[in-house]
């Protein structure tokens, strides 16, 4: 009924398959690799030489010393532009301060001609009328102002010179004449010169003769006698 039964054999440890490993993996892991080494060709080949930690140190120093230049070049710079603008805002004062000097000089030129107008004429006539003269005499020095004026005054001024013929008293009591220097003057229509001249000393003046001349010692072209006082 049974028959004859076979011997059954038990495998302890039983048969295992072998086992492959999967082809995506492989492609992975040659995808890194590919890639790995590329990175480190292309670094080796064409990209700077990578830095030691001494020279990252290095650059860093650098990087901050630059840092710290920049900013105070920066200070510097703000400092340079703040005085530059005070050099030009005293530049526009100083210009503002010419022009109305200027316009002061223009009034004073409109009436000094006024006045000139205004002046009786010098008796002698002349080429140069001295119009009016003014003097005053401290220790040893001459002060003056003199108005010079030309009836027929043109475009082109008048070159000459003035000087003085004193009449006066010198330090032991005599009467006494000093000739002043020729002092260099340009008239157009009018003129006014002032300055003043150096006296001999204890030489006291009573009495000047305005000469006015076209070159030292030459021709007179106008003339005028005013009492110092």
């Amino acid at each position: 009924m049974f028959g004859s039964s076979k011997p059954v054999v038990i495998d302890r440890y039983g048969s295992r398959r072998s086992r492959r490993v999967p082809r995506w993996l492989l492609l992975l892991l040659f995808g890194i690799a590919v890639g790995a080494g590329g990175v480190v060709f292309v670094q080796e080949r064409y990209l700077p030489p990578r830095l030691s930690a001494g020279e990252t140190a290095q650059l860093r120093q650098d990087f901050q010393q630059a840092d710290s230049d920049r900013t105070r070049l920066k200070r510097d710079l703000a400092a340079v532009t703040q005085r530059l603008d005070t050099a030009l805002a005293d530049a526009r004062g100083g210009a503002s301060e010419v022009a109305a000097s200027r316009q002061t000089v223009e009034r004073l030129k409109a009436s000094l001609a006024f006045v000139a107008e205004a002046l009786p004429p010098d008796p002698r006539g002349g080429t140069v009328e001295v119009r009016a003269a003014r003097f005053g005499q401290t220790a040893a020095r001459l002060d003056y102002d003199v108005l010079l004026y030309r009836e027929q005054g043109g475009a082109r001024p008048l070159a000459g010179v003035l000087q003085f013929v004193l009449a006066g008293e010198s330090s032991k009591g005599g009467a006494a004449t000093v000739t002043t220097k020729p002092v260099a003057v340009t008239v157009g229509h009018h003129e006014g010169v002032g300055g003043s001249v150096t006296l001999p000393d204890g030489f006291r003046a009573r009495q000047a003769t305005v000469q006015v001349l076209d070159r030292p010692d030459g021709k007179l072209l106008g003339m005028r006698v005013i009492y110092v006082k």
